[in-house]
């Protein structure tokens, strides 16, 4: 891909009270973005942030309005019955993506996830790392909600223009919680580096890229995310030693194991993923 065009300068923030948006308020002004939060719920500190539902199409238009850029984090991000994830998270990207086309937003970064290959197996045996061209294989509801997204920036790229980069997100957390995490994981720092390049790398029509750091155990390939200009620079292995010493190896039997969707898996999902 061609050189990054320059920063966006106003980027809607969605899920801006969530886990991974309350990390990106305060690492991605660093890189020029002005954020305009939303989210279902209050934003703690953040008087000015929009509160409102996917649902609420009128307040959505609004909020899209005038930015340079959508980062969506907003939906459940755990499995949950397939109606909740019907109505936050397909419903609730459907009409974020009508209101960007219809105040003709260019780009934007979809928070896909590893869930959406989730039964794709693992490379525990040292193979290659997943490719990003990997078929469709969601492991829940909320990783079937993901494929939707994936096809939906898809289809609003081919028939209206509107670019987005789906990132497919590990598990992106201050630091590893779990051995499996150690192959996935996405540190904060290293998510901001990823949304800059998605929201500035030119030409990108829809592309799909993992969202890992430089993992010494890693499990997805970064380089379609490394075409972006994405140069991560953080490594799981310094926790490696503890977790494997509190939980043991990862074990090829178990399913919670032996493919990218971890835990997702079984049923009911254990955590921590």
């Amino acid at each position: 891909m061609s050189a990054p065009h320059p920063a966006a300068r106003t980027l809607l923030l969605t899920g801006a009270s969530g886990g991974v948006g309350t990390l990106m308020r305060s690492l991605l002004p660093r890189y020029g973005y002005t954020l305009r939060l939303l989210d279902a719920r209050p934003v703690e500190g953040e008087p000015d942030a929009i509160t409102a539902d996917l649902a609420d199409r009128e307040t959505l238009r609004e909020a899209v309005r005038g930015v340079d850029g959508i980062l969506h984090l907003a939906g459940i991000s755990l499995e949950a019955p397939f109606e909740k994830i019907l109505r936050a998270n397909i419903e609730g990207t459907y009409h974020l993506y009508e209101a960007a086309r219809l105040e003709g937003v260019s780009r934007v970064v979809f928070a896909s996830s590893n869930h959406a290959v989730g039964y794709t197996p693992a490379p525990l045996d040292g193979g290659s790392p997943i490719p990003a061209d990997t078929p469709h294989r969601p492991d829940t509801f909320y990783g079937l909600s993901k494929c939707f997204g994936e096809d939906l920036a898809q289809l609003y790229w081919d028939k209206h223009g509107l670019e987005t980069v789906s990132v497919r997100i590990g598990s992106c957390f201050p630091e590893p919680t779990s051995v499996r995490m150690l192959s996935i994981w996405l540190s904060p720092a290293d998510a901001a580096r990823l949304f800059h390049a998605a929201l500035t790398a030119e030409g990108v029509g829809h592309t799909v890229v993992y969202g890992g750091s430089a993992n010494t155990r890693a499990w997805m390939d970064l380089s379609g995310a490394r075409a972006l200009g994405y140069e991560p620079r953080d490594d799981s292995e310094p926790y490696a030693a503890d977790l494997i010493a509190k939980e043991g190896e990862l074990d090829p039997a178990n399913p919670a194991h032996h493919h990218l969707g971890g835990p997702f898996l079984v049923d009911p999902p254990i955590w921590p993923y």
